[in-house]
């Protein structure tokens, strides 16, 4: 995995000879450091692993990246999601490439971070997305999504979501998004206002993408567009969460804006 450096400056501050001395004789007197909030997105400090595929690390207060790993079929890539406290639950958004992933975020959600996952929603149709919901389905946990999402998984022989959302909804502390086709036809894009953190999904690409990634499925013809209907949306979002590798600031957008450009040339 691509792994950007995104550790953060530690502050210049003045001080006196003696603070100086002091903090020289003793490591705790040092100030802690205070993170960017972009930069926080991404900070390796907190990152918990679960299972030699399963992973989880705190981007803001209540909401978790979850990265979880495909087999040799796929390649060992990573994927993102997110698990978002509700009051005393949480929220799981995209499942993760099999059950046997959800199964461990759901594990982790409920016996140790104390908020069991009440409701999953998916972004799109695509396996590594939707690939843990038959775990869902059978601990009696709804998975929402689009009704274009619903369809075109039991087209493509994954995994179906049952309960259907519209295309722009609260729910819970989240706002989900449909801006229009992308990477898919299908592809939602999920806001937490709270701590402005968008979750672009394979809409938007990490920093380090050289292409647009997959695209057995995209649309780049209309991508611009739902970009620029994504940007009006959610004018507010600080930090953007891809599909896979790092999060990122607003740059992330840009990014993928000029991969766009490349590609239509």
């Amino acid at each position: 995995m691509r792994s950007p450096d995104w550790s953060p400056m530690k502050p210049l501050r003045r001080v006196t000879l003696l603070a100086f001395l002091a903090c020289a004789a003793t490591s705790s007197a040092a100030p802690p450091k205070t993170p960017k909030p972009a930069r926080a997105a991404s900070a390796k400090q907190e990152e918990t692993v679960l299972s030699k595929d399963v992973s989880v690390r705190r981007i803001a207060p209540g909401v978790w990246l979850h990265i979880t790993k495909a087999g040799k079929d796929w390649g060992g890539t990573p994927a993102n999601g997110l698990l978002v406290e509700d009051g005393d639950a949480s929220i799981l958004v995209d499942t993760g490439w099999t059950p046997e992933h959800s199964k461990v975020l759901l594990a982790w959600a409920k016996d140790t971070l104390h908020h069991p996952v009440r409701a999953a929603l998916v972004t799109h149709f695509h396996i590594d997305r939707t690939g843990g919901i038959p775990t869902l389905d059978a601990q009696g946990i709804p998975v929402h999504a689009r009704e274009d999402t619903a369809r075109r998984a039991k087209a493509q022989g994954n995994p179906v979501p049952q309960q259907l959302l519209t295309d722009a909804q609260d729910f819970g502390p989240l706002s989900v998004f449909f801006p229009g086709a992308g990477h898919t036809p299908d592809n939602l894009v999920v806001m937490h206002p709270a701590s402005g953190i968008l979750y672009g999904g394979c809409f938007i690409k990490d920093a380090t993408a050289k292409t647009l990634g997959n695209m057995d499925d995209a649309d780049v013809t209309a991508w611009p567009g739902s970009l620029k209907r994504e940007r009006e949306h959610f004018p507010n979002a600080r930090i953007i969460v891809p599909g896979h590798e790092q999060p990122g600031g607003t740059e992330l957008l840009d990014h993928t804006e000029a991969l766009l450009k490349k590609a239509s040339h």
